[in-house]
């Protein structure tokens, strides 16, 4: 007879004879999707519950460990702890991706019930074993703070602000996604449960570089609940790729594979047991065969082909005036070489999708940062019209550029076409890491020169970008790298030379900062040895070079009337000057929209849907606030209340394509195609007296496009992109090299919701500060030697306290009311501020990332 474990979850009796992990019990047996699978190793904390009044992660419990124990999850919490939690969370800005947030909740709630009053460290304390990688925690924490004073009586809900109807431009507005993700009800992919849903997992490369050659499903195939093995002769075309279409969609026999996370074939099964089964019994025989480790390998004349088109994937030289003459020339210059590594998004939510036939095609329900993209990498698989093809996004939990390659969607969507079935497929966590994209190693070697007054004259430099086994985004990556290279600052004489080669480790491709993390790391710490031989302050080098309105930016574009890097460089002068000896400094510049003279469109379809403006926009929120902003941009344009406003479940068949979410351009290009309509709508309203009943079934539809110019245009001002948003950070140290602050003052044209603004730029902030601290991707033969526990980001304990300042000037873009976004910027000026702080503090120059021999990579542990 079998052993029974009995427990109470949510008030309720439970009995189960499986021992197996309580998430999966939770997810699996109760459908508690509040309960999220981060990583199923205990590392990130999304699946927090309370188990007899304490948290704790349900994915290192079992159900036999579970006997007799009173077990809550969000589902489980009294309406009054509900409404509080929702507030609490949706006022002060604590949820963006939202993937973490039904755990941070209960890890709230537990220490809440132990001490209704806790203080700012107690809560980092009892957050410590949750990851955010969106907010920064402060804003978390301070959504803690409030629910806790709104349980005890100290303060109160408005229900009011949540409801919204002052929803305008510049307001701080509530999230329109706060409630179901500060619940859990919210689906992402994983969530999803569909009748008669099969299972998808791929068997893996064992080498990064090895032949197979051979393929022996016969065993798995023979195993009841397996539907089947699919290879690469099941794939009409073996090939994706988001702009490049060099990445195979499965490693067929008698190819070499080019990675540690390459498809060998996948399997298909009734159940995730089956399926978990039948992978191991699939044999695979390789010759394995000596690994590309990085570029110099990779630039060898004997070195092994990649691919075809040899290991050199992406160039670009940009030039204008003449840097030689003007560095010969120069009164002082300064030439180092740095290095950056291979760093992972570490997004809480891993990749999954659900694929299904529909019509004479296929659905996709996914997470991805791009519907329109996702559709045509799989439609590029199937050789397909890619209408027959239909993406759907669900909740995206988070992205950072880690989501615009596919992943699982194609996969998904061979399976369930090949089958009739509907397919999932999530990845491990371990398989996450593998797999995706990373932000690019760069090895780099710039020159900056100036006159004896320290106004720059020339830049040189040379950029090489380790893209991996496949393309992914390194054309684009390498040309912002290229271009940003020069910085927020007014001189014309560059010559900067950027190479993307091949490897055989992972891939690497688009991460928030599109590889001017890189290039503005190098650029920003020799500016402070430049200041230096001038004998001025890094504040005044900075200052006497900022862009201005009117003036012209190093790659010829004008800087246009909204430029405020200067006001930012004011907002932290005095705090600066007054901590200059342990302190660092460091501006930025970061496009907005594509630009480079591709086309580049924002698009909107607003439709009148029983009284309530509802928009359509394929636009992906990927926790950056885009569908709020949205509803503002209508509310502002119209006058509507929120309660009259909503966002459309969107997907490739009812609304337009409204461009990836990359380049922070959802605010500016489909807010501005947002306006648009709106405006088309408000014109509409006049005439029949503001009934929007009167307009049921009208749609009012705008497209923005702005041409700019391609790169190397031969006019005298090229506009390189639409527009840049500016920053300058400041880092202080205390005197045993801790990070205590940060302050971060951009210039992102129009607020459009402050509190969300706050967040953006104290996650951004604090991703930099773990790029530039303690985040690392160790590689041995191109095998990755990390999990997600060892990858080095920072938790709540170790968070600085952030100042987000952000500059508003007058005169604005007149598009999207002014705004530019921030989604990208954030993360740029705070690793070489650091930088810049450690060289302040202890005369040290360092030239690599993590950065070495200091309170957070003391010397021993090197």
């Amino acid at each position: 007879m079998a052993t029974e474990y009995c427990f109470t979850v949510n008030g309720m009796r439970r009995t189960t004879t499986e021992k197996k992990s309580l998430l999966r019990y939770l997810r699996d047996d109760l459908h508690l999707f509040s309960v999220k699978d981060g990583c199923s190793e205990g590392a990130c904390g999304t699946c927090t519950i309370i188990v007899d009044g304490v948290a704790v992660k349900a994915c290192v419990l079992t159900t036999d460990k579970s006997v007799g124990r009173n077990i809550v999850t969000v589902e489980g919490l009294t309406e009054r702890e509900q409404d509080a939690f929702v507030y609490a969370f949706g006022s002060k800005g604590s949820v963006q991706c939202g993937f973490c947030i039904p755990g941070m909740v209960m890890a709230g709630k537990a220490l809440i019930d132990q001490n209704p009053d806790p203080t700012e460290e107690e809560i980092k304390y009892a957050l410590r074993g949750n990851i955010c990688r969106c907010t920064g925690y402060k804003k978390i924490i301070e959504g803690i703070q409030l629910t806790a004073a709104i349980l005890r009586g100290d303060a109160e809900i408005d229900y009011d602000l949540e409801r919204g109807d002052q929803y305008g431009v510049g307001q701080r507005a509530f999230r329109v996604d706060v409630r179901k993700k500060v619940l859990g009800y919210g689906k992402y992919p994983d969530d999803i449960v569909m009748d008669g849903m099969v299972h998808l997992s791929a068997v893996r490369s064992k080498y990064p570089r090895a032949r197979v050659l051979k393929i022996d499903a016969s065993k798995a195939e023979a195993l009841p609940g397996v539907l089947g093995v699919l290879t690469a002769k099941d794939v009409p075309n073996n090939k994706v790729g988001h702009i490049q279409q060099d990445w195979d969609v499965m490693i067929a026999e008698g190819d070499i594979t080019r990675m540690i996370g390459d498809t060998i074939c996948v399997v298909v099964a009734e159940t995730e047991e089956i399926l978990e089964k039948a992978k191991k019994l699939v044999k695979v025989d390789y010759e394995k065969l000596e690994p590309i480790r990085n570029v110099h390998e990779a630039m060898a004349e004997d070195a092994p082909q990649i691919h075809s088109s040899g290991n050199l994937c992406q160039q670009r030289h940009v030039t204008r005036g003449d840097a030689k003459t003007a560095l010969e020339k120069a009164a002082y210059k300064v030439t180092r070489s740095f290095t950056t590594p291979f760093t992972e998004h570490a997004f809480l939510e891993p990749e999954c999708a659900v694929s299904f036939p529909y019509k004479d095609g296929i659905k996709i329900l996914s997470t991805d940062q791009g519907a329109f993209d996702t559709r045509k990498e799989v439609s590029i698989m199937f050789g397909w019209d890619p209408e027959k093809i239909v993406v759907e996004n669900q909740l995206i939990g988070g992205g950072f550029g880690g989501k615009e390659d596919v992943t699982v969607q194609h996969l998904t969507a061979l399976a369930a076409y090949k089958y009739q079935r509907p397919v999932k497929a999530k990845f491990t966590r371990q398989e996450s890491l593998f797999f995706h994209p990373k932000r690019h190693a760069m090895e780099g070697t710039f020159t900056l020169g100036c006159d004896e007054n320290g106004i720059f004259t020339g830049l040189d430099c040379e950029i090489y970008f380790d893209t991996g086994a496949y393309a992914s985004l390194c054309g684009p990556v390498l040309e912002r790298a290229c271009t940003h290279s020069v910085g927020p600052y007014c001189y014309q004489n560059t010559d900067i030379r950027g190479f993307g080669y091949y490897t055989n480790n992972p891939p690497a491709g688009a991460f928030r900062g599109f590889g001017v993390c890189q290039s503005e790391f190098a650029l920003e710490s020799i500016i402070n040895l430049l200041a230096e031989q001038v004998g001025i302050s890094p504040w005044e080098i900075r200052y006497r070079n900022a862009i201005e309105p009117g003036k012209v930016l190093p790659n010829g574009q004008i800087a246009d009337c909204s430029t405020a890097l200067k006001e930012t460089l004011e907002a932290v002068k005095d705090v600066y000057e007054a901590n200059k000896d342990h302190a660092g400094i460091a501006c930025s510049m970061k496009n907005a929209g594509v630009g480079v003279g591709l086309p580049d469109k924002g698009r909107c379809n607003l439709v009148i849907e029983d009284g309530v403006c509802v928009i359509y926009a394929a636009a992906s929120d990927i926790g950056q606030g885009c569908a709020t902003v949205f509803c503002q941009d209508v509310a502002q344009a119209t006058g509507l209340p929120f309660s009259k406003i909503r966002n459309a479940v969107c997907n490739t068949e009812n609304a337009p394509d409204s461009g990836t979410t990359s380049g922070s351009r959802q605010t500016l290009l489909t807010g501005e195609a947002v306006r648009g309509a709106a405006v088309k709508l408000a014109d509409a309203m006049k005439e029949i007296d503001n009934d929007l009943e009167k307009l049921n079934g009208k749609n009012y539809f705008y497209e923005y496009y702005e041409p700019t110019d391609k790169l190397g245009a031969d006019v005298p001002y090229p506009k390189s992109h639409i527009a840049y948003g500016f920053a300058t950070h400041v880092v202080i140290l205390d005197k045993k090299g801790k990070v205590t602050e940060v302050y971060a003052a951009h210039d992102s044209g129009k607020v459009v919701n402050p509190t969300s603004i706050q967040g953006q730029i104290e996650g951004g902030v604090l991703m930099g500060m773990g790029y530039a601290l303690t985040e690392d991707w160790p590689l041995k033969d191109c095998v990755p030697q990390v999990t997600y526990g060892t990858l080095g980001l920072l938790r709540s304990t170790q968070i600085p306290n952030i100042h987000a300042i952000y500059v508003e000037k007058e005169k604005l873009l007149d598009v999207a009311y002014g705004a530019k976004g921030i989604g990208e910027i954030a993360t740029i000026p705070t690793a070489p501020a650091v930088q810049g702080a450690y060289y302040a503090l202890d005369g040290k120059f360092r030239t690599k990332l993590p950065l070495e021999d200091t309170f957070y990579r003391p010397k021993e542990e090197e």
